[in-house]
């Protein structure tokens, strides 16, 4: 086994991590910490040859490659309370905290609006032998902008977390923008990339909007561009730092904080890929139409 370590962290060193050993090797708990550990020796090194983040993505439980992203991340800016808000967790076997809670001892305050998602998120981690005796904090809710603050305080998340995760399908800019009783260090915001990167749009706010109520191109009609939330995250003290592979799920890192490792960088770098220019192509012609509020 220490072989096969060892031939996994050369093999990331390279910026070679292989397919197989993101999908066999990296959600073992005992690897994970190898790479964290290689991750932490890196803290001297200059940002240029730093890894890329399309370098130590892996997918162990989060939709794309965030849960790579996130290890390398917090081992260099190190961690401040170990805590992970996430905003609609779903069942909780496919987000961004549940990594951190499972395989890094992280206390999670996780919320879905789904009644069926949250029982079967409870159960998840409730089978999970390294949660024992820690169980996340998981609640039923449909978050808007008027209850945001209300309920962080109710499931007892205030103050500094290390990770806010926000991906609503409908009023993430909104609720981005409510959102006082947390401050982050580091969040992670789904946006809709195939607005193009030079326009700061987002969905008109409605507390009841429900994307799985629209029909047919309707359903498209949500969540806020990029660059929306790159504004607003700047007005809070934020920098946009980087995007997974397909750019659509956007890193912010609050400004003071892993400045010498993760610099600002720009839309258009995030955007930077072929799924984002087929979007910006084919589908915004088609949606561009719908009530998008500039901000």
């Amino acid at each position: 086994m220490k072989a096969l370590f060892k031939k996994a962290v050369r093999r990331l060193l390279a910026g070679r991590l292989m397919a197989e050993f993101q999908a066999d090797y990296a959600g073992a708990q005992e690897v994970q910490r190898t790479l964290l550990a290689q991750y932490i020796a890196m803290r001297d090194w200059p940002v240029g040859k730093l890894p890329r983040f399309s370098d130590v993505g892996f997918q162990k439980y989060s939709q794309f490659e965030e849960d790579g992203i996130l290890l390398f991340l917090f081992a260099l800016i190190g961690t401040a309370s170990r805590k992970v808000v996430e905003v609609c967790a779903g069942d909780g076997q496919e987000c961004m905290a549940a990594n951190l809670i499972i395989n890094h001892g992280w206390k999670g305050y996780l919320f879905d609006g789904d009644d069926s998602d949250v029982a079967k998120g409870r159960d998840f981690f409730a089978r999970r032998k390294t949660l024992l005796l820690d169980q996340p904090e998981y609640r039923k809710a449909w978050i808007t902008a008027e209850n945001i603050n209300q309920l962080l305080s109710e499931i007892g998340a205030e103050g500094e977390v290390d990770l806010f995760s926000l991906d609503i399908d409908g009023m993430d800019y909104w609720v981005w923008q409510a959102v006082e009783r947390i401050q982050p260090r580091v969040c992670v915001f789904e946006t809709v990339n195939y607005i193009p990167s030079d326009l700061a749009l987002t969905a008109r706010y409605s507390p009841d909007f429900n994307m799985l109520n629209k029909q047919g191109l309707e359903q498209y009609y949500r969540g806020a561009s990029t660059l929306a939330m790159v504004k607003l995250s700047r007005e809070k003290g934020y920098r946009l730092i980087g995007a997974h592979r397909h750019g659509f799920n956007c890193i912010f890192m609050k400004n003071g904080v892993g400045e010498e490792y993760f610099p600002e960088v720009t839309v258009q770098q995030c955007h930077d890929n072929d799924i984002t220019r087929q979007g910006q192509a084919s589908l915004w012609p088609q949606i561009r139409q719908f009530d998008w509020q500039p901000v």
